[in-house]
């Protein structure tokens, strides 16, 4: 490893389950292909939270957490053409490498190259803790500085604040993506969000921007369905009370054309899939914790020739499309600043993912100096 280009606190996670610890981080010099990023914020996602708790495993400890944040560049390695010093820039947690089949495609977020979770291209990582490798959840963005991949650092204008811009890098790619690439929703579409966390409210967003009508939020939280109103849900209902399915039958008696699910919840999944209608498109986003099973009837899929299709990342191609949904925000046709519940100093981070967990938060964003 190269001599050390910054130390500074972060918040690790050492085990499962257990509390993040502030400790002091040495990160390397950005290797060819690389580039260091001075962060301005990151966003507080579930994704995280299911890394904390052990929901989806696979990841080694000790960890760096983050996988949505923005910054400005500051350093660029070797053989970096696309990214400049200065440059604003939205992370992206799935680098890919241009040139397996699905890159080729123009399905990035499917690639066959990234590398295994918690290091970098070469096999390394770039982050050490008390002498001894420090892995990262995408981008590490819990931290001042973040070294990533020339492609996992997409240049947008500068004109849009960071702080917001952050969110971009995975929720609202995420939640726009899931219904503008994924379902490839039209004009007029129906279309039910169940989950309104950051990615749901983003999927309402995204079925505002394609002019779906109806547009159904529905979750749990009281407090997430006025935000979901305000982002252009037209109508709002109350998930797992004794009148839920009736409303949304009243609402689309045929069943929806497109239902985006938020969350990981089994019977969330059933709903989701019992309410998509005839030629319907039933999008999965919210990952399931490991281990989970379910069963439906699979001539639901053949006789009304329903689609059940995951999403990741909203099936964007960071490239293209993070610029393309700063230019929404600019233009006033994306909200960001409204999904903002509350900001938070680095060293609050745990009181931020308590705050997650409990329901009480929409979007958080930890903000640097």
């Amino acid at each position: 490893m190269t001599s050390p280009a910054h130390r500074f606190e972060a918040p690790v996670l050492d085990a499962i389950g257990g509390p993040l610890r502030l400790a002091e981080v040495t990160l390397g010099e950005p290797e060819p292909g690389e580039v260091l990023v001075r962060m301005a914020a990151a966003g507080i996602c579930h994704s995280c939270l299911h890394a904390m708790d052990g929901s989806h495993g696979g990841m080694p400890l000790p960890l760096l957490l983050g996988d949505e944040g923005a910054g400005v560049v500051e350093q660029v390695g070797p053989g970096v053409v696309d990214v400049e010093v200065g440059d604003h820039v939205v992370l992206s947690w799935a680098p890919s490498c241009g040139r397996c089949r699905f890159c080729v495609a123009g399905r990035p977020v499917l690639c066959r190259r990234r590398p295994p979770a918690g290091v970098m291209n070469d096999g390394t990582t770039r982050l050490r803790l008390d002498g001894g490798p420090l892995y990262h959840f995408g981008p590490a963005t819990y931290a001042p500085y973040a070294v990533v991949a020339e492609g996992a650092a997409i240049p947008i204008r500068r004109d849009l604040p960071l702080d917001v811009a952050a969110m971009i890098g995975c929720a609202v790619a995420t939640g726009v993506g899931a219904v503008v690439n994924t379902a490839g929703a039209h004009l007029g579409d129906s279309v039910a969000v169940i989950g309104c966390g950051g990615v749901g409210l983003n999927s309402v967003q995204g079925a505002r921007l394609v002019g779906a009508h109806p547009i159904v939020a529905v979750d749990t939280v009281s407090d997430r369905l006025s935000t979901a109103s305000s982002l252009g849900a037209t109508h709002t209902v109350v998930a797992g009370t004794p009148t839920t399915d009736r409303e949304l039958a009243e609402i689309a008696p045929d069943g929806f054309d497109v239902v985006v699910l938020g969350v990981g919840a089994m019977a969330a999944f059933e709903q989701a899939w019992s309410i998509t209608g005839v030629g319907g498109t039933c999008v999965v986003v919210g990952r399931t914790p490991d281990g989970e099973r379910t069963s439906f009837n699979p001539q639901t899929i053949h006789t009304g020739e329903k689609r059940l299709v995951g999403s990741i990342y909203g099936s964007v191609r960071p490239a293209v499309d993070f610029p393309k949904l700063a230019d929404l925000a600019v233009d006033g046709r994306l909200a960001l600043a409204e999904l903002v519940t509350e900001r938070y100093r680095l060293e609050e981070v745990d009181d931020a993912f308590r705050a997650l967990a409990g329901g009480e938060l929409g979007r958080g964003l930890v903000l640097f100096d």
